[in-house]
């Protein structure tokens, strides 16, 4: 079996169809994961999401925060934006199935010395809390997925305590797995920066060049930041090269010294749309 890391889709199931071609990927045989964010912005949402869940266990997707979008606009706890391209999912006959299917996906994923989540992590938490706090979230999103939904929006709090509790702590949790970028070294978050990073010696940094973070053991894969392209590092990998916006969908063999590879796109969006 060979385990295929794959970007930011976004609905350009075009692309993701093209690259598993090159990848030759085999469904009986291979293994992709994936590192959320499956739907939105692109025009393939319905498609991408009706290929990957057909695939089975031979997928493994995480959250990402267009996928938790999604689950909130049909859900009716938040309106679509104008860049929303989900119409076509919403009004899916096999909507339901989908969906319940979409939810039931973790927000972190291990599998030996790998760590997948859509985002990243602070710097205080190891590959075991990480693993621990996102299962806290996904319990609440099955138990009470209104609930959850309906208070996951927002940037507070802002900096990573134990003591948090309740949906300020899930929220957070939120916030971390699917929306960092850059963090101080005690564990204050950034959401909202969305271009390359400031330079040094900033106080917010990627979240992945503290030196001292907790998850330093593992290699960590990750998607979401597309202003970086793709990043092989410090025992990180990141693989949102920005499709959705002219850019490419990117795989890595996680079980080979191979080069990625990739599969370009013309856009669907146009840089800093809503």
């Amino acid at each position: 079996m060979t385990r295929y890391a794959i970007g930011d889709v976004q609905g350009c199931d075009e692309e993701l169809r093209a690259l598993l071609g090159r990848l030759r990927f085999s469904a009986d045989r291979d293994q992709l994961w994936l590192v959320g964010d499956l739907v939105n912005r692109g025009p393939g949402s319905l498609a991408t999401l009706r290929m990957v869940r057909a695939l089975g266990d031979n997928a493994v997707v995480v959250l990402g925060n267009h996928d938790l979008h999604l689950l909130a606009v049909a859900h009716g706890v938040h309106r679509r934006r104008k860049s929303d391209t989900l119409d076509e999912v919403l009004a899916a006959a096999d909507r339901d199935a989908l969906l319940e299917w979409l939810m039931t996906r973790p927000l972190a994923h291990a599998q030996g010395a790998d760590l997948m989540v859509h985002a990243g992590l602070v710097p205080q938490w190891t590959a075991a809390l990480t693993l621990s706090l996102a299962a806290e979230v996904e319990g609440a999103l099955r138990r009470e997925p209104r609930a959850l939904l309906e208070h996951m929006y927002g940037d507070e709090p802002d900096h990573w305590d134990e003591r948090l509790s309740g949906i300020a702590r899930l929220r957070f949790v939120i916030n971390v797995l699917t929306r960092l970028r850059l963090c101080s070294a005690d564990g204050r978050i950034d959401v909202a920066s969305k271009g390359a990073p400031p330079p040094a010696p900033a106080q917010m940094r990627p979240w992945f060049e503290h030196a001292q973070r907790a998850s330093r053991e593992q290699r960590i894969i990750f998607g979401h930041w597309s202003a970086l392209g793709l990043v092989q590092r410090d025992g990180v990998v990141g693989l949102d090269t920005g499709c959705v916006w002219g850019g490419a969908l990117t795989a890595l063999d996680l079980d080979a010294d191979a080069a990625p590879l990739s599969v370009s796109c013309a856009g669907y969006q146009r840089i800093g749309a809503a």
